[in-house]
């Protein structure tokens, strides 16, 4: 299949409406729109997003992997590129799994809008809510403090994560996983003793809560809703000096998520699946 990028409705963006688990659709342009294992990834571009998108993808998953500018986004559209070529290489094959590149930001309501309507029906077995700012870490501490900076990180990491839930919810019902990730950080939990970045610590904090409040109001339809701390990564975020590589982070976060149940709902977890307190 070709590398599929979203632009928006007007862009061939289609409605799957009787789209299950197993069988594949036809886009107008051409493409087969491959419905196994899903996994939606935001802030796909970089970090731990780009690595869950890659070694998803390596897994056999289909990885609807969405960044604000894929133009941009190199190490991502190489990724996506050699699963292509691999599918071109082996023809008679199922155009099962590889990376498709969609355009998102989580704050643009008509972007999420535009893409929640192109795949519609489409089941998505995991929704990983990743995408996230840090802000400026020298001007969040006490007395520094301002109103825009703040509502921005806000929006990003707790706002965005909350509206792409309620956006792509049915897309999870639909699937057998029926499973929301929240990439959270335990700066977000109140016991942490890193007080002086108010702006991320809070919002890890807010997003945790949602978390919960989302795991008891999906419960009733059968969908998991957790919140996951990655570990301290060696990312743009984490630094040079963090403890884990991007890679490690996932094959433990992946491990976690394979054994995640109904039962952990509402959970704040490290990412070896150990309780984190709120």
């Amino acid at each position: 299949w070709s590398l599929f990028t979203c632009r928006s409705r007007k862009a061939g963006l289609i409605r799957h409406p009787n789209l299950s688990h197993g069988q594949t659709t036809r886009h107008p342009r051409g493409e087969n729109i491959p419905t196994m294992s899903t996994i939606l990834i935001t802030g796909a571009n970089r970090g731990i997003g780009l690595e869950l998108a890659r070694q998803y993808a390596n897994g056999g998953w289909t990885v609807l992997a969405c960044c604000r500018s894929p133009e941009k986004a190199d190490e991502l559209n190489t990724l996506a590129a050699g699963f292509r070529d691999r599918d071109d290489a082996e023809a008679d094959a199922k155009a099962d799994g590889g990376i498709r590149v969609y355009p998102l930001d989580v704050r643009d309501a008509a972007q999420r809008a535009a893409l929640a309507a192109g795949l519609e029906g489409h089941p998505i077995d995991i929704l990983c809510n990743n995408a996230a700012i840090s802000g400026d870490w020298d001007a969040q501490g006490f007395g520094g403090c301002q109103a825009d900076p703040w509502l921005a990180v806000l929006h990003t990491n707790v706002i965005a994560p909350m509206l792409m839930t309620q956006d792509f919810v049915e897309n999870v019902a639909a699937s057998p996983r029926r499973l929301i990730v929240n990439m959270s950080s335990r700066l977000g939990s109140f016991p942490n003793a890193f007080d002086d970045c108010y702006f991320y610590c809070s919002s890890k904090a807010a997003l945790n809560k949602v978390t919960l409040s989302c795991a008891r109001d999906l419960a009733r339809r059968g969908i998991t809703v957790v919140a996951l701390h990655p570990g301290w990564v060696r990312t743009d975020m984490g630094g040079p000096n963090a403890a884990l590589s991007v890679a490690a982070s996932v094959v433990a976060l992946r491990k976690n998520l394979a054994g995640i149940t109904l039962s952990d709902s509402g959970r704040f977890m490290d990412m070896d699946g150990t309780t984190i307190p709120w």
